[in-house]
């Protein structure tokens, strides 16, 4: 039965990595799998002579002898422990999403694209990296990436030249929330898993996560793609910007911002925090609408869709859902191999036949390559479930360094590849880049940025 769960996990697996030679959503194989998996365990149930307790972080004792009552009402309670688990991450990110989408209702982004005040290609690239590594720490990569491609198609003409920008604007996203709770998917889930703190990740790693951006740029900067001036069309706007776009951007992001200092503040689960957030947003987003809409004649579908809803229904229609039901599958399906004992079974493996790579790391003798394969696996698989699976198979304390280098490098390494993280999936839609393109001009700064940072980190991580 156990090898039926892991063929079918895998097989799961590698249809969500060729998701798009199969031209197929990655949530319909991570629903199949969680819930194949699931129906697995249930059926086979008696047959399993091991279980792991999530709680105790340690395999159970005596479970073979159990009768199948109690292994079914363990099973039951398992299941809904995860599910809490995977809630509580689904929920904040709704949250967030919601707030960054009614920042966008007010068109608050826009005033991001007066920060570009040059016409140097090596002026833009730097006000492109920083505000990426900047933005993504706030509002998470994902989105940063799409802001400031969006804001990019408008400022540069030349889709050669943009490309190009783009393939920097991915490293310095993914770089940027890598030493944020909120910045990407992978660190809020060690964050909501109790494995690490603001403070303490913010300490570990924002020196590396700032190398990772800082050398690729750098480097980039000396490449005749960012030489000259740039063909900046004067161009006249169509859409008058809201009044309220600045004070929608500056409440939207600090309010985020916010979360993580309420979380320390009351020690209450992350997801209590965004919602408070998100509910401060939408009294404000409420009382603007109103304002922005009572004297206005209605002449467009956009501004007419804005007419018929409230700024919170017209966001939370916009939210992407499917990544949501994707997290779901995945952290379930993940769960499901953890509960069968199967991925500390590997992690015993995996420690006792890697040899170790630094002095410094030696709690339960995890190998710094362990890491290090992480995060350059990261670049060819989801680094949704390589985490997932290593909150799983590693049971050091919060905040031990292991931690904090899994979060920088399954954030970091997928850089390497244009279908490694989500924001070079986007940056791949918004300007139809070429994978091969990518490969031979972009992923050898991405793997240069991440060694310097590892590096860095190796440092950073003996100073706490």
């Amino acid at each position: 039965m156990e090898s039926l769960i892991i063929l079918v996990f895998v097989m799961g697996y590698l249809a969500i990595t060729l998701e798009h030679s199969l031209k197929m959503d990655k949530l319909v194989p991570a629903l199949i799998m969680m819930a194949i998996c699931w129906a697995t365990i249930a059926l086979g149930l008696d047959s399993f002579t091991q279980w792991f307790d999530s709680a105790k972080h340690a395999l159970l004792d005596g479970f073979g002898s159990y009768t199948s009552e109690e292994k079914m009402h363990l099973m039951e309670e398992t299941l809904l422990h995860h599910l809490g688990k995977t809630a509580e991450i689904l929920v904040f990110l709704l949250g967030a999403m919601t707030i960054v989408e009614i920042i966008d209702y007010f068109d608050g982004f826009s005033t991001i694209k007066d920060f570009v005040k040059t016409k140097k290609k090596v002026k833009i690239l730097w006000v492109f990296s920083i505000l990426a590594f900047i933005l993504s720490a706030i509002i998470d990569n994902l989105t940063a990436t799409i802001v400031l491609i969006s804001i990019l198609q408008k400022i540069v003409k030349d889709r050669n030249v943009r490309i190009w920008y783009a393939g920097l604007i991915i490293i310095a996203a993914n770089a940027g929330g890598a030493w944020s709770p909120i910045g990407d998917v992978t660190t809020t889930m060690l964050w909501i898993g109790k494995k690490v703190t603001s403070g303490h990740l913010f300490g570990y790693l924002f020196v590396p996560s700032l190398l990772c951006m800082v050398v690729p740029s750098f480097i980039a900067s000396f490449l005749p793609a960012f030489k000259g001036d740039l063909d900046i069309e004067e161009e006249v706007e169509v859409k008058k910007k809201s009044k309220f776009s600045s004070i929608m951007l500056y409440l939207g992001l600090g309010a985020i911002v916010f979360v993580p200092i309420f979380k320390m503040a009351t020690h209450l689960p992350p997801y209590v925090g965004m919602m408070l957030s998100l509910g401060v947003v939408a009294i404000f987003a409420e009382i603007y609408s109103n304002s922005k809409f009572s004297m206005t004649h209605f002449d467009s579908e956009e501004s007419d869709a804005h007419a018929h809803h409230s700024p919170v229904h017209y966001s939370l229609s916009k939210i992407e859902l499917p990544s949501i039901l994707f997290f779901l599958g995945i952290l379930m399906a993940v769960a499901a191999l953890e509960s069968l004992g199967i991925l500390f079974d590997f992690a015993s493996a995996l420690q006792d036949s890697m040899p170790m790579l630094g002095t410094e790391l030696h709690h339960e003798g995890v190998s710094d390559l362990v890491v290090l394969l992480l995060g350059i696996g990261s670049a060819v698989i989801d680094n949704v479930p390589l985490v997932a699976a290593s909150l799983g198979m590693f049971h050091e304390p919060i905040d031990n360094e292991l931690w904090h280098f899994i979060a920088y490098s399954a954030g970091t390494g997928g850089s390497m590849l244009i279908i490694g993280s989500a924001a070079g999936v986007v940056a791949m839609g918004m300007e139809k880049i070429d994978f091969f393109w990518y490969l031979k001009k972009i992923s050898w700064l991405a793997l240069i940025g991440f060694l310097v940072g590892a590096a860095a980190f190796m440092v950073t991580r003996t100073l706490f």
